[in-house]
Parts: structure tokens; C-alpha cells; sequence
């Protein structure tokens, strides 16, 4: 894995794409270094399809986007395995329970830690829940699953849409530790989606929209 902390994690070259007109993006070139990047905007402004697009869950008029040397126009699979974003709003995993899902991770990404999965799940306080569907759970818990996930997996590049929106707050206090720690990671990058900067947090830098 690098670890050169001047090397991006991802590449983004050339981006173009628009549900109409006019386009939401159009040739938007960046780099994503190892630590917290910021994508800042107001609604409307494209900061979901932004994380869509370098999730590779959407596909882009015109552009690249590479991962540590993986393009995911020629390497799909294996530029989605080093990429964990998950849409804060799916409802594809609710007859899972919250265990089932967070245990089904490993089968998906190789760096998968469970050892730090259970940290999360106490730092989350999530353990009354893990035994519920998802379907079952509030919007908060629900987004204490998805931010457990985000951080266990192990990928170079984790995508978070909106990671405060619903937390109570011991669980603001406890997302902002773990985001302090990730912005000095040398080799890992995690890309935000929100509408101002979290408090306290050095950011690598902000894309605003």
C-alpha cells in the first residue's frame, strides 16, 4: 500500500457528468491525499453524486478516476474494493440484521478489521442493536452501522455523505476521535460530504461546490 503521503489516494481527472443541463461537473480535476478532504457545498450543489461518482456507483459522462494506480473504467471490481461508500438513505440491506451486515464486510474487502469493528460497535454504542434488522433501527442507529462499517473496512479511500446527520451527541464526540486520528493516517483517505468542516478536524483540504 502507498504510504508516501505526498502520493494521492485518488486521482479524479477530467470528471463530467450532469443529470441535465446545465451539468453538475464539467472536466473537475483533483487529488485526494491521505487524511480528511472536505466536499463543502449547499443542496443541489452535487456533493452526493460527487461521492457516487468516485464511489463508482454512478457512471461519469467523460473522466477518470483512479485509486493507488486502479482505474476503475478498466478495473471495476478491483477499484471497488478499495472504496467503502454506502448511501446513507439505501434500504438494500434491511432484512439483514446490523450484525449480519457489518459481519458480511470481510467477504468484500480484504483489509476488513474485525478487531477495530468491535471498537466501533462499543464506541457507537450499537451492541443493544446488532440483533435488530435494519429496518427496525432509527435513522441515527442506522447511521451508527454504516459509520462502524466505513471505518472497519480497511480501504484506502472511505467515502462518508453527511457522517454528524442524526448522531446523538456521545456519538459526535466519539466520530470526531476517530476522524482527529484520521487525519494524520499516512496512507488512507477519507472524503466528507457536508456542508461546513467538522470542528477540530486538519483537513487535507476542501473541494467546494
Amino acid at each position: 500500500m502507498n504510504t508516501d503521503p505526498e502520493e494521492p489516494v485518488l486521482q479524479v481527472k477530467g470528471l463530467r457528468f450532469g443529470w441535465s443541463r446545465p451539468l453538475l461537473f464539467d472536466g473537475l480535476s483533483f487529488d485526494v491525499l491521505p487524511g480528511v478532504t472536505l466536499v463543502r457545498g449547499d443542496d443541489g450543489r452535487g456533493k452526493s453524486t460527487l461521492l457516487r461518482l468516485m464511489a463508482g456507483a454512478q457512471n461519469a459522462d467523460e473522466g477518470s478516476l483512479v485509486v493507488h494506480g486502479i482505474h476503475l473504467g478498466e478495473h471495476h471490481d478491483a477499484y471497488r474494493q478499495r472504496v467503502f461508500w454506502i448511501d446513507p438513505q439505501t434500504e438494500a440491506h434491511d432484512a439483514l440484521a446490523a450484525k449480519g451486515y457489518l459481519d458480511s464486510l470481510s467477504h468484500h474487502y480484504p483489509h476488513f478489521d474485525a478487531d477495530a469493528m468491535a471498537e466501533l460497535i462499543e464506541g457507537f454504542s450499537l451492541g443493544p442493536h446488532l440483533a435488530k434488522p435494519m429496518y427496525m433501527l432509527s435513522t441515527g442507529s442506522r447511521r451508527k452501522v454504516w459509520l462502524t462499517a466505513a471505518f472497519a473496512c480497511g480501504t484506502p479511500l472511505t467515502l462518508i455523505d453527511q457522517p454528524f446527520a442524526a448522531l446523538d451527541a456521545p456519538s459526535i464526540r466519539f466520530l470526531l476521535g476517530l476522524l482527529q486520528d484520521a487525519a494524520t493516517h499516512p496512507a488512507r483517505a477519507w472524503v466528507l460530504a457536508d456542508y461546513e468542516a467538522p470542528e477540530g478536524i486538519a483537513l487535507t483540504r476542501v473541494i467546494q461546490l
